[in-house]
This record gives C-alpha cells, sequence and structure tokens, in this order.
C-alpha cells in the first residue's frame, strides 16, 4: 500500500460561480485506522450540485464545508484494513468521504456493495443518492399516478435522466424534458424514452413547454427553477404538483433571483409545490432498492456516465458538471477495481 496520498480540500469560499483556485490539492500521509475502524481505498467518487451549497458559509440543511480541510460527498472504495469485525479486507463499500484517495470510516458510516449485482458506478448512480431522489421526489412528492402528464427540467442530468424513466414506468401518459443541447435532447428522446424534449437555449422555456405539453403537465420535478419553474406553474392542471428538487439557475447568482411572476396560479389552480431532501426520506430506501433495482435488473433503465480520471481532475468535474458539459452522471474514477 502507499505512503501517502491525495486529498482535495476547499481552498476559499467562492463568490458566484466556483473557480479551481478555491480548491487545493495536497498530498497526505495514508492515515491509520484506530481500533474499531477501517481504512477504504476510494475507487470511484460523485460530483453533485448540492455541494455547490455547501462550499458557502451559513446554516442549511447539511453543514458547510470547512475551509482547509477535505471535502466529502459520496463514495465506493475497497476495505484495505480492518479493526472491526462488520468488514473485512476487501470488501467493496459505499460511504460518504469522498474527495480524497484513502478514508478511514466508523463501521456505522460503511455500507457493503456488491460488485456481482450491479457495476460500482451504479451504486452512486441508479442505486444510490440520485436514484433515490428521482424516486422520492416522483412517488412521495409528487405523488405521480398513471397517466399523468410530466414535466422534467434539467432532464439530461444524473437525477433529471431517472426521473423521466421512473416516471414512463410508472405509468405517465407523456414524459417532457428540458436540456441544453441538441444533443442532450436527442439522448432524452432516442436514447432514454422521453416522448419529448426541447433545447431551452434555443426559444423561450414557457413558449416550448406549451407546444411539448398542449394539454397542461400534472407533474414538474423541478431541477432548474427560474423562468422553468416559471414556465410550469403556467402550464400545470388544476391540483398539479410540484416537486423542487434543486434550482441549479441560481445556485451561483451573487444576489438573490426575483421569483416567478406567475405565482398566484398556485392558488387559482391549487397547485401543491414541496421542496425535498432525499435524506429525509430514509423510510423509502427498501421500497427504491426493490423497485428501482428490478427495473435495473430487467434492463428497463438505461443511463449514461460522464466519468473524468484522476482524483486531481474532480474540481474539473465539479465546475463541468455545474456548467452542464455532463450527460448522465458525473463521477470521477480514482484507482481500478482490484
Amino acid at each position: 500500500m502507499a505512503e501517502s496520498g491525495l486529498e482535495i480540500r476547499l481552498a476559499s469560499r467562492p463568490k458566484g460561480w466556483p473557480e479551481l483556485d478555491n480548491f487545493e490539492v495536497a498530498e497526505v500521509p495514508v492515515p491509520e485506522p484506530a481500533e474499531g475502524q477501517l481504512l477504504v481505498r476510494n475507487l470511484v467518487m460523485s460530483v453533485d450540485p448540492y455541494m455547490r451549497g455547501r462550499m458557502n458559509e451559513g446554516k442549511s440543511y447539511v453543514p458547510p464545508f470547512e475551509l482547509g480541510k477535505p471535502l466529502d460527498g459520496g463514495a465506493v472504495g475497497q476495505v484495505v484494513e480492518s479493526r472491526t469485525p462488520e468488514f473485512k479486507a476487501g470488501d467493496y463499500v459505499l460511504h460518504g468521504a469522498g474527495w480524497r484517495d484513502y478514508a478511514v470510516l466508523d463501521p456505522k458510516a460503511a455500507s457493503k456493495v456488491d460488485p456481482e449485482l450491479a457495476p460500482l458506478n451504479a451504486y452512486l448512480y441508479v442505486l444510490g443518492m440520485p436514484g433515490m431522489t428521482a424516486y422520492v421526489g416522483l412517488v412521495d412528492v409528487a405523488q405521480q399516478k398513471e397517466g399523468d402528464t410530466v414535466f422534467i427540467s434539467g432532464a439530461a442530468g444524473a437525477v433529471g435522466s431517472l426521473a423521466g424513466q421512473l416516471a414512463k414506468l410508472r405509468g405517465a401518459s407523456r414524459v417532457i424534458g428540458s436540456a441544453g443541447s441538441a444533443e442532450k435532447v436527442r439522448y432524452l428522446t432516442e436514447e432514454v424514452g422521453f416522448d419529448a424534449a426541447f433545447n431551452y437555449r434555443e426559444a423561450p422555456v414557457h413558449q416550448q413547454l406549451k407546444e411539448a405539453a398542449p394539454n397542461g403537465i400534472d407533474v414538474y420535478f423541478d431541477n432548474v427553477g427560474g423562468d422553468h419553474l416559471e414556465a410550469a406553474i403556467s402550464s400545470m392542471n388544476d391540483f398539479g404538483r410540484i416537486a423542487e428538487c434543486g434550482m441549479v439557475s441560481q445556485y451561483n447568482n451573487a444576489e438573490p433571483e426575483p421569483g416567478p411572476r406567475n405565482m398566484f396560479m398556485i392558488v387559482t389552480k391549487r397547485l401543491r409545490l414541496q421542496g425535498f431532501i432525499v435524506s429525509d426520506h430514509a423510510e423509502s430506501k427498501e421500497k427504491f432498492f426493490a423497485e428501482v433495482g428490478g427495473y435495473l435488473r430487467e434492463g428497463k433503465i438505461k443511463y449514461r456516465e460522464t466519468v473524468v480520471d484522476g482524483l486531481a481532475n474532480a474540481p474539473q468535474a465539479f465546475l463541468g458538471m455545474l456548467r452542464g458539459e455532463n450527460t448522465g452522471k458525473m463521477l470521477v474514477k480514482i484507482a481500478d477495481q482490484a
């Protein structure tokens, strides 16, 4: 085993869009696990939009990253040394101490994953936090029903592309997505199975959504906010449901952005708009694994990954994800699987 490894630290807090200067790549000794702990060599890690919020100071649903300390996030690694009976060397584990080559973990902070059941990357995507986010947003929050027309913004990303497929598998009559390029629109309609999709850069969102959904929409899965949310409210049918997953259009704003101008329609149409954090829905984990795991085994879910090679390139991967350069899940390959 190596004597040292890399870790990615938060060097400074960004103002507006993050830059590479906000990160620091540091070489550190491989840590020693104490009695009752395990040492994991990370193989692949996730970069996700929620991490942008953690770069800011202030109270939120999850603590901010600390200056001068390594960032963290979802990762899959292999146990190289265990001082606890729950794990043995060679086990593959899912945990939250990404952004570093080696991590020391308490047993309760890691869960075993089986590379024979699914590729390791899938535990950070379809069977991981993004997959459960898509599932919870549709099933628990939006309460999608058979026959609904569903609109998903940021649909070519990790959560959006899965949410659209799950909506179809659960009986949606029509699924519509927005994306930021013609290539991503083709991916949604030709590969993933959306009924319609549009490039939000080509024309106003409200215009393209009305053309794609002339009879209105019943469910909106929001990953973008801004003009997408305003357009969705305008196109919602009475008693429609909006699942607020994220508002990536506003994550890097230095000043607050005005809200939709048509909020009174929430009253007149009797809409329900609910924000959610996937970690609040732990009770749905078993039904998520049962349903989505079944779809995956049966080959009913298609997905793409955008993989950046090398831990030192994790900041570039993160910034690329915020700019929408990925199709499907953005991952960072840290090391080869043994």
